[in-house]
């Protein structure tokens, strides 16, 4: 089954979609952008044939099977309904929607329409955490007792830092913690294979006042020219305590006014015989740790890990793996269950449901931090 794709968003996310699409050779029919003016400079740069003036165009051609949804925000629930509508499969980028009512009606209009929904949690892709999956579900580090770790950035640091995800009408009304928060805990529950739930959490908006330019600015890339003095009210700071099923605890930190700190996921996972963690700016490196025995590091070598992990290394062991090729693990899966067509198997990719699970968990760290509580999650 030759599946054809379209991306919706030509910045830095949706340049990376494009990017592994094509390396498993996925033709992309063509890319909408936000503009016509910035569709056909995007056609021209990146060599793709068709440009569409629009979404109701795109969603129109029947040539294409699956459409890659890299917007901001607040375009996500509505492009990604436009597309299931007209009978296309989806690719989206997080958070899924703005809140969990969007996102339920998106899993629902997925199952009325039989096509299937995918969310790019990509960083549990890495080769390496994979690998930590099965390590701990194969009981090596014994009953898991602990499970904590940070999401750290800087790319927000100085107050004249400006990206649209700061505007609540666009990004939502949490940041850092929508963000990446929700990738260190899609990161926590998928090595773990535990859900959380319970949490306390503490938010802060640490720069209240930054300033807007007035030209447009790409996604970690510095502003220039007159700004604007504008109020923040999105978080530039969280740590969640958090309670898993089977006893778990754990705390999440994240922060994306951290100096020095480019885009440093950090967990650990702590059981009653061994301990595991990973670092992404070293992603080719696994470390266990031991009481009785050295600690190890076990390198990204396809013929030292796992069958369940083994497929996630595309290279050699010697060659490193990094972000880009997390897009490549989890398109291959997500192609992969759409090609075989039987839509009631079970899925190993991140779906609208993970999403959903997402926004859940969001609205949960939103009420524990107004109200100063512990909060039970409730997934339904």
């Amino acid at each position: 089954m030759d599946l054809r794709a379209a991306v919706i968003g030509v910045g830095f996310v949706g340049r990376a979609h494009l990017e592994s699409l094509r390396r498993q050779g996925i033709v992309v029919q063509g890319i909408l952008g936000s503009s016509p003016e910035r569709t056909q400079e995007a056609c021209r740069s990146l060599s793709i044939a068709q440009g569409y003036n629009s979404l109701e165009e795109l969603a129109r051609d029947e040539s294409v099977d699956v459409v890659h949804v890299c917007t901001p925000n607040y375009v996500h629930f509505e492009q990604s309904r436009a597309c299931l509508e007209a009978g296309k499969h989806v690719m989206c980028e997080k958070p899924l929607a703005m809140n969990t009512h969007e996102s339920s009606q998106l899993i629902e209009l997925a199952k009325t329409h039989k096509r299937v929904g995918g969310v790019t949690y990509n960083l549990r892709y890495y080769p390496l955490c994979q690998e930590a999956r099965s390590i701990i579900a194969r009981g090596l580090i014994g009953e898991p007792r602990l499970a904590h770790g940070s999401f750290l950035q800087d790319w927000l640091l100085y107050p004249s830092d400006w990206n649209w995800r700061l505007e609540p009408q666009l990004g939502g009304d949490m940041r850092a913690v929508a963000d990446i928060g929700t990738h260190l805990m899609d990161s926590l529950m998928f090595v773990t294979g535990k859900r959380i739930t319970d949490l306390c959490a503490d938010l802060a908006t640490l720069m209240p006042v930054r300033q807007k330019p007035r030209g447009r600015v790409e996604t970690f890339q510095k502003s220039q020219g007159a700004s604007d003095a504008i109020q923040i009210t999105t978080d530039d700071y969280a740590s969640i305590l958090l309670r898993f099923e089977g006893g778990i605890h754990g705390v999440a930190t994240v922060s994306q006014i951290s100096a020095g700190r480019k885009t440093r996921l950090w967990w650990e996972v702590d059981g009653s015989e061994g301990s595991v963690a990973w670092n992404s700016e070293e992603p080719n490196t696994l470390w266990i740790g031991r009481r009785q025995e050295p600690n190890q590091e076990i390198i990204k070598d396809p013929s030292l890990l796992s069958p369940a992990a083994r497929g996630y290394a595309a290279y050699p062991g010697g060659h490193a793996e990094g972000y880009p090729d997390t897009f490549v693990q989890l398109f291959k899966d997500f192609y992969a269950y759409i090609a075989a067509g039987d839509l009631s198997a079970p899925r190993n990719f991140p779906t609208f449901e993970t999403g959903h699970e997402e926004l859940i968990l969001c609205d949960a760290i939103a009420a524990s931090a107004r109200d100063r509580r512990w909060v039970t999650v409730s997934y339904k």
